[in-house]
C-alpha cells in the first residue's frame, strides 16, 4: 500500500545560529513552552533503549523534569526499559511537536535519580496513580484485564486514602546528554538542524546539520 499521497509541506520559524541560544538547555525550554500552548501532551516524548542482544526497543513516557544535568522520567524499575538500562545506559529521547513542525533528539547515559527525588515526585502524583504504580507489575505477563483490575482493587484495599510510601521497584531516571539536535520542518524538505555536541570541558558546541 502506498502513503506517498499523505504529503504536507512544513512550515516553520526558521532556526538559525543568530537566534538559537547558545545553551541547549535554554533552547528546550525556550521551544517547550512554545509546545504547551498548541500540543495536547508537550511533555510526551518517545525513550529508546537497547537490550543485551542489541535489539532497540522505544516507548512513549512524560518528561517529569529538566535541570542542568539532564532529563527526568519515573517508571517501574523492574520493566523492560529498566532491564535494559541496568545492562546498557545509553539512551536516547525524542519529542515530536506536530503543530510547531519541530522535534528535539537527545543522546546521553541514563542514571537513577535520588531516592529522595523519587520520593517526592510520587507523593505528588494523584491517588489512583500512585495505586496503579503499586499494583502494575509492569511489562510483565497478566492472563487478562480482569487480574489487573483485581490487583489494582487490592491495594485500594490496603491503601484507601492512597496514603503509602513509595515502592521500592518504582521510581526516576535522568538522561544525562552529551548530544541535542532540535530540528525545525521547513518548506521542499529545507529542514533545519542545529546539533550541541558537549565537549570535555562541559561546554557545548553548536553545528548545523544538513536536512
Amino acid at each position: 500500500m502506498s502513503l506517498a499521497h499523505l504529503r504536507r509541506d512544513y512550515e516553520g520559524v526558521p532556526l538559525d545560529e543568530e537566534t538559537a541560544d547558545a545553551d541547549p538547555f535554554r533552547q528546550f525550554d525556550t521551544w517547550l513552552e512554545a509546545a504547551r500552548a498548541g500540543e495536547l501532551e508537550p511533555t510526551a516524548m518517545s525513550i529508546s533503549t537497547v537490550d543485551v542482544e542489541g535489539r532497540p526497543s522505544a516507548r512513549m513516557v512524560l518528561l517529569k523534569g529538566l535541570d542542568a544535568r539532564g532529563f527526568v522520567f519515573f517508571t517501574n524499575y523492574e520493566s523492560r526499559k529498566a532491564h535494559d538500562l541496568k545492562r546498557n545506559p545509553r539512551a536516547a529521547i525524542l519529542f515530536y511537536w506536530s503543530t510547531l513542525n519541530r522535534q528535539v533528539r537527545v543522546d546521553g547515559v541514563v542514571e537513577r535519580v535520588d531516592p529522595a527525588e523519587s520520593d517526592a515526585y510520587f507523593a505528588s502524583r494523584p491517588p489512583e496513580s500512585r495505586l496503579a504504580a503499586l499494583a502494575s507489575p509492569q511489562s510483565q505477563i497478566i492472563e487478562n484485564r480482569a487480574a489487573l483490575d483485581a490487583r489494582f482493587a487490592e491495594a485500594l484495599t490496603r491503601f484507601p486514602d492512597a496514603n503509602m510510601s513509595r515502592p521500592p521497584f518504582w521510581g526516576g531516571y535522568r538522561l544525562l546528554p552529551h548530544a541535542l539536535e532540535f530540528w525545525q520542518g521547513r518548506p521542499s524538505r529545507l529542514h533545519d538542524r542545529l546539533r550541541y555536541d558537549r565537549q570535555s570541558d562541559g561546554s557545548w558546541l553548536r553545528v548545523r546539520l544538513a536536512p
